[in-house]
């Protein structure tokens, strides 16, 4: 699929969330959006989900099969985790064995009679992965899906991730957490200004170390800004 001259605001004055952007994705790659919280990451993947229209150029060739999780799954419905997923496999199609299966997979079976409001939001994570990838998608759109999962699913993801796009799939992906940055062939584009750029494999950002000395009550906030800042955060013990 191909993005032309892509432009988005929310409103018809209010300033451009990001604007000329032009990038081709392609079947059976992966690619990581980066840049710092509140450059419009989540409205980019929206846009190539088919969710928001640009305001302006084309979106060209998008996949018929879509698969979105948002980074925060709405768990503010009145439905059992079963019944949600029946229905959303119901609307695609998809055999409702389809349920059970992805349920295992992602290791939360033992809650679908769990009403979604009562979900960890790790759980709640796992619900939105599974209603974005059981139809199959030939394009799949993953927001921040590492957030709150638990250490296996998260080590697991990456391999199911690369495993899709072989497939064929075309994948988009933003992660704060890191765990994609080493995927083999990972394609990367970084927003800043209001502006995409697409990072060749070979441009790869350039880190350096910074110790930073903080007092042990502030650590784990100024931990959590600097992970959703896009920086990686390494705490030495002592």
């Amino acid at each position: 699929m191909r993005l032309e001259n892509v432009a988005f605001r929310y409103r018809r004055r209010d300033p451009w969330v990001f604007k000329g952007v032009t990038l081709s994705l392609a079947g059976g790659s992966v690619t990581e959006v980066t840049g710092h919280n509140g450059v419009g990451k989540s409205t980019l993947l929206r846009v190539i989900a088919g969710l928001r229209r640009p305001r302006a150029g084309v979106v060209k060739d998008r996949p018929a099969r879509v698969g979105y999780a948002p980074e925060r799954f709405p768990v503010d419905q009145p439905f059992s985790v079963r019944t949600y997923l029946c229905h959303m496999a119901a609307m695609r199609r998809v055999p409702a064995d389809a349920v059970g299966e992805w349920a295992e997979r992602l290791a939360f079976d033992h809650l679908l009679e769990v009403r979604l409001p009562e979900l960890s939001k790790g759980s709640a994570q796992k619900v939105g992965i599974a209603q974005a990838l059981m139809a199959d998608p030939e394009l799949l759109i993953l927001d921040e899906p590492f957030a709150g999962l638990d250490t296996a699913t998260r080590d697991a993801l990456p391999e199911l991730i690369s495993g899709i796009a072989a497939g064929g799939a075309t994948v988009v992906v933003s992660d704060h957490q890191r765990c994609i940055e080493d995927m083999p062939g990972i394609g990367r584009l970084h927003m800043a200004d209001g502006a995409v750029a697409r990072l060749s494999s070979a441009g790869r950002t350039e880190w350096a170390v910074l110790e930073v000395e903080v007092p042990g009550d502030e650590a784990d906030t100024l931990e959590t800004k600097l992970r959703a800042d896009g920086y990686r955060v390494r705490r030495r013990a002592g």
